[in-house]
């Protein structure tokens, strides 16, 4: 195992853990409840971890989470129901509407 990222909160590590995951390379998250000993210890090595589980696989799923983390921000209007939709995005929130390609 080797470590991919620290990650802010629980939430997100979590998050990112399942992304990679489902995307071919299995991921754990380790230090999930460390946050009750910052204090004692550093606050930044109390926060939770992401880690590999596959050495070899390091390289690709640090690829793989960086463009997860950076998807590309979209601004446009529903053919269906006009509502205008706004982040990264394929589907309208209002009424199910695939984006316009």
């Amino acid at each position: 195992m080797r470590r991919l990222v620290t990650a802010p909160n629980l939430a997100i590590a979590t998050l990112w853990a399942d992304m990679l995951t489902q995307g071919g390379f299995p991921s754990t998250v380790q230090r999930a409840y460390a946050s009750s000993i910052a204090g004692e210890v550093p606050p930044d090595q109390c926060l939770p971890e992401v880690w590999v589980t596959d050495e070899s696989q390091f390289d690709a799923a640090r690829t793989l989470l960086e463009q997860l983390r950076r998807a590309p921000h979209r601004h446009w209007v529903c053919p269906a129901c006009h509502e205008r939709v706004d982040g990264p995005f394929e589907q309208c929130w209002n009424c199910g509407g695939a984006m316009p390609r």
